[in-house]
């Protein structure tokens, strides 16, 4: 909802004369982190932008990005709220593991947890060296929690992401995205879902468990731990 219209304003405003569809958005999603998509996408080009080009494009994509958030135009996914506050009341602990900037993650946390904020920290990505799909990201968040991998599930959207996670050795669930990803075909899932259910729709699972009690609720997290085990 945010990150592609940020992109093509930034491409707009510094006169570049590129536009991203969702086609061509989707198969840059393979490529993690928006300044390597901006390198790789220049690359495919023969344009050759310098580090310090592909900076200012993406600190213009961040400029707008973060423009969207601040105006509602990003909400959270069917079910999210309900679980987090779910899991919260159950003392489960949470956290957040992400490939954005660490202003990115504070404007969303200002904009959608108003009230409280249910996270102990956040991974972003100026706190690892290596970023999703490799395992960096999840391994500093299992260090820093000193969580067992065993008793830890991980939310993902993003192939890039879910290999991270798995790669982790984190038992891991995929949530299909706004923007159609196929995780099949790169990756063995270990459950894949449609949504985490809320009284409107609820959750259908594409791969994995069954799921009894139509949302995914911390009873389903707990039969999913041991399905792992």
């Amino acid at each position: 909802e945010a990150h592609l219209p940020a992109f093509n304003k930034s491409f707009k405003d510094l006169e570049l004369g590129w536009f991203w569809d969702e086609e061509t958005y989707i198969d840059l999603l393979k490529i993690n982190g928006g300044k390597n998509r901006i390198l790789h996408y220049s690359n495919y080009l023969n344009r050759n932008l310098s580090n310090s080009e592909v900076l200012n494009i993406h600190k213009r994509k961040q400029y707008h990005y973060l423009k969207l958030v601040e105006s509602g135009a990003v909400k959270l996914k069917a079910g999210v709220m309900r679980l987090i506050k779910e899991l919260r009341e159950k003392n489960v602990r949470q956290f957040i593991v992400t490939s954005s900037s660490r202003n990115q993650v504070k404007a969303l946390m200002k904009v959608l947890f108003r009230e409280f904020n249910p996270f102990e920290f956040f991974i972003a990505s100026e706190d690892v060296y290596l970023h999703k799909p490799h395992p960096e990201p999840y391994l500093k968040a299992i260090s820093l929690s000193g969580i067992k991998t065993s008793n830890s599930i991980v939310f993902e959207d993003s192939i890039p992401g879910a290999k991270s996670s798995l790669s982790a050795k984190l038992p891991t669930i995929c949530v299909q995205s706004n923007i159609p990803v196929i995780f099949e075909s790169e990756i063995d899932l270990q459950i894949f879902i449609n949504t985490l259910g809320d009284r409107n729709e609820s959750t259908k699972i594409i791969k994995g468990p069954e799921i009894s009690q139509g949302n995914v609720d911390y009873h389903f997290l707990n039969r999913f731990l041991s399905y792992n085990k």
